[in-house]
């Protein structure tokens, strides 16, 4: 399981590190210090310029990344990326942390949707406009809402790359036994066939109909669809936490209802099970596409469709984008630049959408007649395109609030893998959120 960064650690070292370099002597800081002395310039005539890259991805979206890397590195000789792997998005975030204070940063990094923001609180990553105006970049070549994501006043720090939905990934033969032979659209239909999908052999069941992810499958991302689809949130824009209220307690009962009823199952990786055959359903990310595809080959069909409604749809974005480190010299934030406009550039983007899953995050891409012919032969592939349009940004009590996901998420375990009753669960929880929104609210207010 990845390691769980809690409450405010986060975003207090961070601000430590930039309290430190700026003289700031306590809080979260303006996000116009630097967090360290202006960069100096280095030159380096004739050779290629070192970037320093860190990641989050391991098995086969890892294999992709690294194939990235070194075919940005042989497209030219100007610049030489060294790819160095961290771990999950959390455990990069608090190795990112650590090398603030240690001042020893790479020059570039993957950060997820919940944690850039953070970052971008205390000052320490690098404005893009100026190199996005220097080397030319369309922006609106990108996918708006995508890049409109990592723009705060204006100002662009972190560009689309990973970028997801999530799908509901179902078992075609399971279902179609079930009489439903075209993918749900409703979570009523799911749970109607569940006893029709479920196999038991005698107490145990040995395939459910639905498998619920953990806290560290990302299940309050996957859980902030299912509140929309109930009509409720978890906050307001303004952080004012609505997660114990209305829709969303309705959808803390229905997830607690699908275990307690019998038909949905709480397994340390849901993915896996479906790989398996020991579930006919999930929610996970069109990012974990090509290894489903890969792990289910020989063993049974499956499909992706979009996110099964209840009183009306709701589905999210997420995944992560890059960023540049504002500390490192202006030759290094130069040469990162050009790692990004590649990698989240058409070419760059539809190599990694078809070996990862990943949605194409240039407009290019997608309608480019080589990302068309790949999604007629691979249509599972193609959900998240056409799906993208009914999206929205996250509310912010997971995204912006330190330790958001995981708080959320830990509330969820309780009322899923126990089965707590919702309502005081989610009170508590939502008082938590309370709690650690204030510094955020504060910041942003000192932001002005």
């Amino acid at each position: 399981m990845e390691k769980r960064i809690t409450r405010r650690t986060a975003i207090k070292s961070a601000a430590g590190a930039t309290a430190v370099g700026s003289g700031l002597s306590a809080g979260v800081a303006s996000k116009k210090s630097t967090a360290f002395a202006a960069p100096a310039v280095i030159r380096q005539t004739g050779s290629k310029v070192p970037v320093l890259f860190w990641s989050s991805f391991a098995d086969e979206l890892g294999e992709a990344q690294i194939e990235i890397v070194r075919q940005f590195n042989e497209s030219q000789d100007e610049v030489e990326v060294e790819h160095q792997f961290q771990g999950s998005y959390e455990e990069t975030a608090q190795k990112l942390t650590a090398a603030l204070q240690a001042r020893q940063t790479p020059d570039v990094s993957l950060l997820s949707d919940v944690w850039w923001f953070q970052f971008y609180l205390n000052g320490v990553l690098a404005p893009l406009n100026d190199l996005i105006a220097a080397n030319e970049v369309d922006t609106a070549d990108y996918v708006e809402s995508l890049y409109n994501e990592g723009v705060r006043d204006g100002v662009s720090y972190w560009l689309p790359f990973a970028r997801s939905t999530p799908l509901f990934y179902y078992n075609v033969e399971a279902f179609a036994e079930a009489g439903i032979e075209e993918a749900p659209t409703n979570w009523s239909q799911i749970a109607e066939a569940a006893p029709r999908i479920v196999q038991r052999d005698g107490d145990t069941i040995t395939r459910s109909a639905f498998a619920h992810p953990r806290s560290g499958s990302y299940i309050a991302w996957l859980f902030q669809c299912v509140v929309w689809q109930h009509e409720g949130l978890y906050s307001d824009p303004d952080f004012t936490i609505r997660l114990n209220e209305g829709g969303a307690v309705a959808a803390g009962e229905f997830y607690r209802s699908s275990v307690v009823d019998g038909w949905a199952t709480t397994p340390e990786d849901n993915e896996l099970d479906f790989t398996n055959g020991l579930t006919a359903s999930v929610m996970a990310s069109t990012g974990s596409l090509r290894g489903i595809t890969e792990r289910t080959e020989g063993k049974f069909e499956f499909r992706t469709a979009f996110l099964p409604e209840a009183e009306t749809f709701g589905c999210c974005t997420g995944g992560a984008g890059l960023a540049i480190l504002a500390n490192a010299p202006t030759e290094k934030q130069e040469a990162a630049f050009k790692f990004i406009e590649y990698v989240t550039g058409t070419e760059g983007t539809t190599f990694w959408s078809q070996n990862t899953g990943y949605m194409p995050v240039r407009r290019s891409a997608a309608e480019s007649e080589e990302m068309q012919a790949f999604f007629a032969e691979n249509p599972n592939f193609k959900t998240a395109v056409d799906q993208l349009p009914l999206t929205r940004p996250q509310d912010v009590a997971r995204v912006f609030i330190p330790g958001g996901d995981q708080i959320i998420g830990a509330g969820l375990e309780r009322i899923v893998i126990n089965q707590e009753e919702v309502q005081p669960v989610f009170d508590e929880v939502a008082q938590t959120l309370r709690d650690e929104a204030q510094p955020i609210v504060e910041a942003i207010a000192a932001l002005g």
